[in-house]
């Protein structure tokens, strides 16, 4: 692993550890670099959506893809920005299957002064096997200094 790969992964790492919703749901970076990100939603009793079948619930997996388009967004930037999302599509394939963790994929493929897109998939032993593809716009707000400055009229000098 490289030293700018090294850096994406403690990034998205730093980024993951920041959101409590991730860190119950037990989600961990498993690889992070130029080319994208992946994580993985361990496979909890906790996150079933149908008892009798022990499938996942979609409302995880949801979250799982959100949460891997946004923080691959810190693969493709030099330095933390704030990119909430604009839009997120997720097309279900078929349900993950029972007792077994899901890993979401994403990678960045155009990035804007304003906007970045994403694609990835969910997947549980391949991502040529997909439960799901996902696409999805986040907007650049800039860095958190920044973003707090620009949100004052005076430039954030005070009254």
């Amino acid at each position: 692993m490289s030293d700018s790969d090294t850096s994406i992964h403690a990034r998205s790492e730093r980024f993951l550890s920041m959101l409590r919703h991730c860190q119950v749901l037990g989600l961990r970076v498993e690889h992070a670099d130029r080319q994208g990100l992946t994580l993985r939603l361990p496979y909890s009793d906790q996150l079933v959506g149908n008892p009798d079948t022990g499938v996942i619930h979609g409302g995880a997996i949801t979250t799982l893809m959100d949460t891997t388009c946004g923080i691959s967004t810190a693969c493709v930037l030099p330095e933390f920005e704030i990119c909430p999302t604009l839009d997120l599509r997720i097309d279900y394939m078929h349900p993950a299957e029972p007792h077994k963790d899901v890993f979401g994929f994403a990678e960045c493929y155009r990035v804007t002064p304003t906007v970045i897109f994403t694609r990835g998939v969910a997947y549980q032993t391949s991502r040529d096997e997909p439960i799901a593809h996902v696409v999805g716009a986040f907007m650049r707000m800039g860095k958190a200094g920044r973003v707090m400055d620009a949100g004052t009229r005076d430039g954030g000098q005070g009254a």
